[in-house]
């Protein structure tokens, strides 16, 4: 059989290949991956609703009368903001930050606000990123939100250092959503990476909650450091999971 006469076939099996992939992917549901996971106690998943609490003040232009705190839900209370930097703060190097003492659950926190489309510079974060550009602690993160971890870690570790040794008992929490939640991913792992510049604190004193993060790490970082650092992914959320370059994907989108 002459090979223009085996065209049509090969033709007819590699649309239909593609037809199965197309149909896989669009009946895919994310939720299965869990699906054999353990349910969080309680007392596990109970730092996760305050910090979102915490990530929701981020959006406040007045922490003593909050928009976005229903009665009975957690809050700040402004006398232990210790600091708080806005834009014109970080001049578009990473989003709006609070660093806050949380004497109630004997920790010191750092929220990280999440992405304004809006923002040229959050955009910048998001999109510098190629496969391979930034080497770390023998994998590979994003190139844009290590950038911006590492500014905020260079920024605030001398605060952070002081607030640990004034309570040596308390726990060090970095906290985000979205954007900031892949900032606080890798800023969680600058500072196992320095922790000498805290004062040297104890690893398991370090911890991380990411909320709806950017694949931001190679899978060997994830694994190894999945002592400090928690991501929390709403069902079937495909940003967390999405396989695609970020800028590609948010170009689509607009």
């Amino acid at each position: 059989m002459s090979l223009a006469c085996c065209l049509p076939i090969i033709e007819c099996v590699y649309c239909l290949a593609c037809a199965r992939w197309v149909w896989k992917r669009c009946i895919y549901a994310a939720g299965h991956e869990s699906e054999d996971w353990g349910l969080a106690t309680a007392e596990e998943f109970q730092p996760v609703s305050r910090l979102c609490r915490y990530i929701l003040a981020l959006y406040e232009d007045d922490l003593r009368n909050p928009v976005w705190a229903p009665p009975g839900g957690y809050r700040m209370d402004p006398d232990l903001v210790v600091l708080r930097k806005d834009y014109d703060d970080t001049g578009g190097r990473v989003t709006p930050y609070i660093v806050y003492l949380d004497h109630e659950n004997a920790d010191v926190v750092l929220v990280v606000r999440g992405l304004t489309m809006g923002r040229e510079s959050d955009r910048a974060i998001l999109f510098d990123n190629k496969l391979g550009r930034a080497p770390f602690d023998g994998g590979y993160v994003h190139n844009g939100l290590l950038k911006a971890a590492q500014w905020v870690f260079d920024e605030e570790h001398e605060v952070l250092r002081d607030l640990l040794e004034k309570n040596p008992t308390y726990t060090l929490t970095f906290a985000g959503h979205s954007l900031g939640a892949g900032v606080v991913s890798l800023l969680a792992l600058v500072a196992v990476q320095n922790l000498d510049m805290l004062g040297n604190i104890e690893r398991k004193r370090i911890r991380c909650y990411a909320m709806a993060p950017p694949r931001c790490m190679s899978l060997n970082l994830a694994v190894r450091y999945a002592d400090v650092v928690n991501s929390v992914v709403l069902q079937d959320d495909f940003l967390p999971r999405t396989t695609a370059d970020l800028d590609d994907v948010f170009k689509s989108l607009i």
